[in-house]
Formats: C-alpha cells, structure tokens, sequence
C-alpha cells in the first residue's frame, strides 16, 4: 500500500471514526482503524462490534492495499504532523506502516486488515431518504428522553417507526416520553418498525454536519443492523430487539389545565430551580393560577432545599381550565424545554399524580409526557 493524502483530510476523517473505537476490548483489532487504499481514494473503518463507522477520503492512491492502525496511536500522531502531504508506505511482511510528512518519518506496528471484522454496505434497494435538517431535530428532540442505563435496554433505543410516507420517532425511560413525527420525500417507502440505539442516532446527528444531500437509511434483510449512508460516510449499527411499550396509552386524552407559556421565561425559571432542587431528588412544584379581567394568569416555578434554601420565579402565562399544583422533575422540564423550537410551550395537567403533556405551540408533530413527582 503506497497512499498521498493530504494531512487536513486523513486527521478530520480519523477523527469522525475514531469515536466508535472500542476502548475495552479482548480483541486488539477493534482498538484499530482499517485503512485501505483503493483505486479511488482511502477508506477508514472502525468498529466497536455494535456500532461502526466508515469514511471515504480523497487521496493518490500509487499501490492498493490494507492494514489497520491503532487508533490512538494514529489519531495522535496524525495531529502533531503539520498541514501537508502525508505519505503512507505498508510494508505487508512486518505489517509496519511508515508515515511520512516534511521532515517527520515515523514507524507505526499494525495489525493484519484481515482480522477485521467485515462492515456491511448500504443496499440501496431498500433505502429511505431522510432530509438531513429535519433529521437531526428529530434526533435532538426525542434521544434525550430515552434512558441512560441498560436495566431496560429496550428503553436504551428510540423507535424508528415508518408507514404511509410518515416516520415516527418515540423514546422513553419509564419517567418521561417524547414523539416526534415527519414526511418522507419518497412517499412510496414501506413500512419499517424498528428499535435503533439512541446513542447511535446521536453519533448520526454529529457526524451529519451542514451536508446538503439526504441521508439514507436501509435495514439489510435478516441481519438485526441499521445503516446510515450519508456524503461520504457509512454508519452501521445493531439494532435492539424486543417490543417497544405502547407509549400511545400514555399520552392523556384530554386535561383540566391548559398553560401556554413562553419557553425561553419557563427555561429559564427551571434552571433557576434546578440550582435549589439538585439537593433534593429534582424535585420542583409548578403552581398555575389562571388570570381574570384585571390580571393575567401565571405559572410559578418553585423549588426548596434543607441545605441550600429556595427558589421561586413567576412567569406570566395564557392559563385555561382549573388552578393546580404538581410536581416534576426539573431536569426533565430542563432537557425538554432546550430542544423546543417555538417561541411558547403547552403545559396540559390534569391532577397533580397524573401526567403533564408538554406540547411546541403551534406545531402538530411533537409531544412529550413527564411524570408527576410526589410533593409534601
């Protein structure tokens, strides 16, 4: 393998693989990055045997060939070399990779291409094509939501749900639910029901960048695995099996409250709270008082602790239905109300044990529940 690239490509696509390296492994391949030079350019892969990334570069290719890297190693000294050519020369008896740029000529031990485990490649029989914008809100504004923890790692992913030209986005951890709907471009797409990692979506909305052509996402038959074609990248991931709750039963039909408030003056309250309410447990009241002909209504944002003290903001608010009190998380209200996009939020309550819905004013495609906490 006899490879010229320039030092700017080779770094920035290292650094897009590197992120899935397996850093605790019993296999010392998948703490490597597969390079191989081919006819058109060099192609970068790593895996960590749930989630792989590959990333297609530019480059002079003078003699084809494989090996793989290991990537720390490789990420550090690509980095230090400065913004020039970088020569990559595999001696394929030693599997010794020599790295040449200006006056710097290092060695680096690889280990064979062919212990790498094989990534499977978009078939684009089957493909979806997402608009790259409203992806990656739908990533933002549901991946939050699901949970952090593999107790239930069902609830670790996000359904990916796709029928009649409409996909669907739902995650959950138990305490809080988010759903966000879309319209695909190609109407004619099928059905796809499936339960991907959240954290691989977010790796997709990370790796996506400003690109302008639609990412396109398959499900190889038979194989449990998403991938994710994008530019010049290629995300495989496995997907989780299991059923996802039925989250629809969640969602309340119908409330006693209805509070619209500005989401920038409610964030800002709950992160107030949240200074008072991280000692005990998150827990904040949320008191609505609804207005009259001399006075509009409001929306209180209470939160107390024994060791630090309290905390209370008022904001004004649009309050329809019945005065109320309820408990929430302040978190949750927090994580929530960053990736709203509207200028106000709907706050539906119902009675302070059952669950608040949470909806952007004036869009139709996005909703979320939070539980209710225990108040004293």
């Amino acid at each position: 393998m006899k490879v010229h690239v320039l030092q700017e490509n080779l770094a920035k696509g290292i650094s897009i693989v590197s992120r899935v390296v397996a850093s605790r492994t019993t296999l010392p391949v998948l703490s490597n990055i597969l390079i191989s030079a081919e006819d058109n350019g060099v192609r970068l892969s790593a895996t960590n045997l749930e989630q792989g990334i590959t990333v297609w570069i530019s480059a002079n290719v003078s003699e084809e060939g494989s090996t793989t890297v290991p990537a720390r190693t490789f990420s550090d000294l690509i980095n230090t070399l400065p913004q020039d050519r970088v020569d990559l020369d595999l001696d394929e008896k030693t599997q010794s990779l020599n790295i040449r740029c200006g006056a710097f000529n290092n060695d680096v031990k690889c280990i064979s291409a062919e212990e790498f485990p094989i990534l499977p490649q978009a078939d684009m029989e089957h493909a979806v094509e997402m608009n790259v914008i409203d992806l990656k809100q739908m990533i933002a504004q549901v991946a939050f939501a699901a949970a952090s923890d593999d107790t239930r790692p069902i609830l670790t992913g996000v359904e990916v749900k796709i029928e009649d030209g409409q996909v669907t986005f739902a995650a959950a951890d138990g305490y809080r639910l988010a759903v966000r709907t879309g319209n695909l471009s190609n109407a004619d797409s099928g059905s796809i029901n499936a339960i991907v990692p959240a954290k691989a979506l977010q790796e997709l909305a990370r790796i996506a960048g400003d690109q302008e052509n639609p990412v396109v996402m398959t499900l190889p038959p038979g194989r449990n695995q998403v991938i994710f074609k994008l530019e010049n990248i290629e995300m495989v991931s496995q997907l989780i099996e299991g059923n996802f709750p039925d989250y629809r039963q969640l969602i309340p039909s119908s409330s006693s409250t209805r509070t619209v408030v500005s989401t920038a003056q409610f964030l800002t309250a709950c992160k107030a709270a949240n200074i008072f309410a991280r000692d005990s447990a998150g827990t904040t009241r949320i008191k609505i008082t609804p207005g009259d002909d001399t006075q509009p209504g409001i929306m209180q944002v209470v939160a107390q602790s024994a060791e630090t003290g309290k905390g209370e903001s008022v904001v004004d608010a649009n309050v329809e239905g019945d005065a109320i009190e309820i408990g929430f998380n302040v978190k949750y209200l927090v994580d929530l109300l960053n990736i709203v996009d509207t200028p106000n939020v709907i706050l539906e309550t119902s009675a302070p044990a059952k669950p608040g819905v949470i909806r952007a004013a004036g869009r139709e495609d996005f909703v979320s529940v939070i539980m209710p906490m225990h108040l004293n």
